[in-house]
């Protein structure tokens, strides 16, 4: 066992931090305080080849290996979840299903514009009755005249309705019990997209609602086999996990930083707060976590670049660094009163 980084993955590490801090933390909060889609750091994202990392060169993409593509989003959410949600929703959701399912004909015809970034794709699977659930998709795809004609919605859906979307691929019942994927041009009749929804994070990335009435595609749309949809969007999910996993352990990650600094800067008693003990425990516990949820998503990652079954591992990532992420962002905030002091105060009330 190799705990070390490859020289390849130290240089994603080092670019695409240096990218982060010096490109996105400028104008990070001026893009999330007025909602707005980052249309100028994407296209810097595409000059650096960011946009579609894992697929293969002759596609566009950059041809890495999904360790260094797990790092690349970590990094990036360690400065700006809206950014980094924009980039992994467009590969492992958008992207992706048309590298693994489509033909060669589908690939030639969306990948260049896709993994280079020149253009976005998003993944149309959840509903409102359909989340948790996909299996009750309600969308639905009636073959008629050598055309695919949609009728449903899809809500919740990343990267859909910006000016840069080239299209969208949705789940949607073909025949009784059996989902397909499809392929939806943006600008098809028929196919209308809502404003921007409004979130309480992520502020900056591209969030819709998906209306489909009488939405006619051509039948060679269909993404892989007839009835494959509902295989297809499972295995898309599993690696999606990772990306999700590394947004968990970037946001941590981010976290801490700026508590760990803070500690540094921070005096009380005469002392930065960093030479308390309270604090010291607080700033290791959160160290020592995020550790582990960075073992747990580069072994995901490390195992899906081997060929091998990552499914239970990508899980694992995204559960512990999901929660992970949540303990630490708590753990570094402030507010009227630190937990650390209202335990001295809890403790002297105890007489201890």
């Amino acid at each position: 066992m190799n705990f070390d980084l490859a020289k390849e993955h130290e240089l994603v590490r080092d670019t695409v931090r240096s990218f982060a801090t010096d490109k996105v933390a400028p104008v990070a909060d001026e893009l999330d305080r007025e909602e707005r889609f980052p249309y100028e750091i994407v296209a810097e994202l595409a000059e650096l080849g960011l946009m579609g990392m894992t697929i293969p060169e002759k596609y566009g993409g950059a041809g890495t290996d999904t360790l260094s593509y797990a790092i690349a989003i970590e990094e990036l959410t360690r400065i700006d979840s809206s950014v980094a949600i924009t980039v992994a929703a467009h590969h492992s959701l958008g992207a992706l299903p048309i590298f693994y399912f489509g033909n060669e004909q589908q690939k030639r015809e969306w990948l260049p514009d896709l993994a280079s970034g020149k253009k976005l794709a998003a993944f149309g699977l959840t509903e409102p009755g359909a989340g948790s659930d996909a299996g009750a998709t309600r969308t639905r795809a009636e073959s008629h005249d050598g055309e695919w004609v949609v009728n449903g919605s899809k809500i919740f859906i990343t990267n859909a309705g910006t000016d840069i979307t080239a299209c969208v691929t949705i789940t949607a019942l073909t025949g009784d019990g059996e989902i397909s994927n499809i392929i939806v041009p943006n600008g098809t009749p028929g196919y209308e997209i809502s404003k921007p929804m409004h979130k309480l994070g992520w502020k900056a990335s591209d969030t819709r609602e998906l209306s489909f009435k009488d939405c006619a595609v051509p039948r060679e749309n269909l993404l892989g086999p007839r009835g494959n949809g509902y295989r297809q969007f499972l295995e898309i999910l599993d690696g999606g996990r990772i990306s999700v996993a590394a947004m968990g352990v970037g946001l941590a990650q981010g976290a801490y930083d700026l508590a760990y600094r803070y500690a540094q800067e921070r005096q009380q008693f005469g002392k930065p707060i960093a030479k308390f003990q309270g604090i010291q425990f607080r700033l290791a516990d959160m160290a020592t976590e995020i550790e582990a949820g960075r073992g747990l998503l580069y072994k995901a990652a490390w195992l899906k670049d081997q060929g091998r079954d990552f499914a239970l591992a990508a899980a694992q990532a995204k559960l512990y660094t999901g929660e992970l992420s949540n303990r630490v962002v708590n753990w570094a905030q402030i507010g009227e009163g630190t937990n650390e002091v209202q335990r001295m105060v809890i403790a002297r009330h105890l007489g201890l």
